[in-house]
């Protein structure tokens, strides 16, 4: 039969492509429609039975028999002479209903039927996969790196699905090999053409969030809330929880013993420190909380601006701001204030009153190092001055000589 090697493709997607019967039918029966319209103009009077499953198909077509020299529409009408070739009795006005092989179609338009069957198969397969991973778009996956790229990772699943994990959406300590198994959250899928490109991310909050609804039964249950999430990927992370249960303590219950239950999710994310809060509605003990490990002396709230002012100890002011100037950014954008870090002795004392902004040496410093002295609460000539060389060159990101530089400049202004 001379449709078997096309019916053959029929079983070869379904058996691969996993396509309910339904759906396959309509799929084949559109294809074959569209090339009957090429043929013929029209689809309108032609019957198509098919069966996937045994490879069966037939068209038939519909004409109506009128006398020989009556014939205009050779695709809806048959000439009464053509019809009693068929069966000698039929008379005019009859319908008659005759068997197109596929190979009247011609080769051309056979070969162009198998290839719109593709294409209408993968534009099938493509719907599903966007609709399939649209649906869990913030929810944890887990794939297998297939290869790496120097700005892209791809992953295939357990189906054979492609995703993307583009060096951006990577946490900086992330090294993959051929065969790792990666875990991530969908954040996206976007169409490229008619392909879905399904886009996973490691540094997203999203994933932080989720690994805690995975790990900690309580969040999973949802006696612990985790209210907000923020992070400085494969750095630092702080999440603030809630429990509506006062037995619970939602902080110790996240922690678990020793760490126990936290530790897997830091692991996970490249040994990034998760410091995990308390949530209050209370702003202010939100915010001491928020700059953990500083002890907070005092807060000034400016509600309409959304700013707050902390006072310090001037011990406290490297924790309060943190290695790089993490700890208080992080804390700024868990509770939605600007923080300015004030040392109580900036206030309350005199001592410092020959003290100089180290913005007044701009013109001999450049503002990328006072930037680099800024993030760690040294914005001051004698918060410098007071330090070791050693200790600045650890605590931020400039080489020793640009330290030593910064204090000459500083030791000439005082010698002066």
């Amino acid at each position: 039969m001379e449709n078997l090697a096309l019916i053959d493709s029929f079983s070869e997607f379904k058996d691969n492509k996993l396509i309910d019967r339904v759906t396959l039918m309509a799929i084949l029966e559109d294809v074959f429609r569209n090339a009957l319209k090429k043929k013929y103009g029209s689809d309108d009077n032609f019957d198509i039975i098919i069966n996937p499953d045994k490879g069966d198909m037939e068209i038939w077509r519909r004409r109506v028999i009128v006398a020989d020299e009556d014939l205009d529409f050779e695709n809806e009408e048959i000439t009464l002479t053509e019809a009693r070739k068929i069966e000698a009795d039929f008379e005019i006005g009859e319908e008659v209903s005759e068997e197109v092989k596929l190979i009247d179609l011609g080769r051309r338009a056979i070969l162009a039927l198998r290839q719109n069957l593709i294409s209408k198969i993968h534009e099938h397969d493509n719907t599903n996969l966007y609709k399939q991973f649209k649906d869990i778009i913030g929810d944890i996956y887990t794939a297998e790196v297939h290869h790496v790229r120097p700005r892209v990772v791809i992953l295939v699943d357990d189906e054979g699905n492609e995703i993307v994990l583009p060096k951006e959406k990577q946490i900086p300590s992330d090294f993959f090999r051929k065969g790792d198994n990666v875990r991530g959250i969908i954040e996206s899928v976007e169409l490229k053409g008619n392909k879905p490109q399904i886009i996973m991310s490691r540094t997203s909050e999203k994933f932080l969030e989720k690994l805690f609804e995975q790990e900690i039964p309580e969040v999973f249950d949802g006696l612990i809330t985790v209210k907000n999430v923020v992070r400085i990927p494969g750095e630092k992370a702080k999440v603030a929880v809630d429990s509506y249960d006062d037995r619970i303590d939602p902080v110790g219950a996240c922690v678990g013993m020793k760490g126990s239950r936290i530790h897997g999710i830091v692991r996970e994310l490249g040994n990034e420190n998760i410091d995990v809060i308390n949530y209050t509605n209370n702003i202010q003990l939100f915010i001491t909380r928020a700059l953990s490990p500083a002890k907070v002396s005092t807060i000034k709230i400016d509600e309409e601006n959304k700013r707050a002012e902390v006072f310090l100890k001037l011990e406290e002011v490297s924790k309060a701001i943190g290695r790089g100037g993490h700890n208080i950014k992080l804390a700024g954008l868990l509770t939605g204030y600007e923080l300015d870090v004030i040392r109580e002795g900036d206030t309350e004392s005199g001592e410092d009153d020959d003290d100089v902004e180290l913005t007044e040496f701009s013109d001999e410093i450049e503002d990328w190092v006072i930037e680099e002295f800024a993030k760690i609460g040294l914005d001051t000539a004698k918060s410098i001055l007071k330090q070791e060389v050693e200790d600045l060159v650890r605590r931020t990101d400039l080489e020793e000589e640009t330290i030593l530089d910064v204090i000459r400049i500083l030791k000439e202004e005082f010698d002066n």
